[in-house]
């Protein structure tokens, strides 16, 4: 990959290819892509510059090592929800909402309440086997500030998404893929191959709506 950009701390990685597709990863993983404020930011401001970009076709978000995203970094929450947590320039589902490329999200491990919501905000979703998506909200006493009760039922189902955010259980990509939450599941060694490939037949559709 080329022209790789991040952050200072490299926690939010930015590669584009020449044939259209970039790549956005969270980089935390020994924290298991948990978010800071400043990962927020970041993300949010990556997703903004690839829509501008009209080198870009179709962004590809995935997380390193063993989780897509484990939600907002507990220890820095009060951070993260202080101030103005609806200024859209810093907030990265917004970005995606308004992003007009596709795209994909690669999940293995876990999507953990925010990366959940950041998982939903997504047109696509490749995910490993066993892969988890798991909504904490109810049990810290948060509310799903990027949609996640509105989106999780449109796609899965008012009853199933209630039992879902209720009870924290985790939905899996297997039973995930039957209620059309994920587009396929495979295994973890082929996810962003997957991906790539799904991103491939995009570019090479026409996409004059972008």
């Amino acid at each position: 990959m080329d022209g790789k950009q991040s952050s200072p701390e490299n926690l939010i990685l930015v590669s584009r290819e020449p044939d259209g597709v970039a790549f956005v990863t969270i980089n935390r993983p020994k924290l298991l892509n948990s978010l800071t404020k400043a990962m927020i930011t970041d993300l949010a401001r990556a997703i903004k510059s690839l829509n501008q970009d009209d080198s870009v076709r179709v962004i590809v978000l995935s997380g390193t090592g063993r989780a897509f995203c484990s939600g907002v970094d507990l220890t820095a929450a009060e951070d993260v929800f202080k101030g103005d947590v609806k200024d859209i320039e810093a907030d990265p589902v917004a970005q995606m909402e308004r992003c007009k490329k596709p795209i994909i999200a690669a999940i293995n491990g876990f999507a953990v309440t925010a990366g959940f919501e950041i998982a939903l905000a997504c047109d696509i979703i490749v995910a490993a086997k066993g892969a988890k998506f798991i909504d904490t909200h109810a049990r810290f006493g948060i509310f799903p500030s990027w949609g996640l009760s509105q989106k999780l039922s449109r796609i899965i189902g008012a009853n199933k998404a209630r039992e879902v955010s209720l009870t924290a259980t985790p939905l899996t990509a297997e039973v995930g893929e039957r209620l059309g939450l994920v587009n396929h599941v495979v295994e973890e060694s082929e996810l962003l191959k997957k991906a790539r490939e799904i991103a491939e037949a995009i570019v090479k559709n026409n996409q004059t709506w972008c």
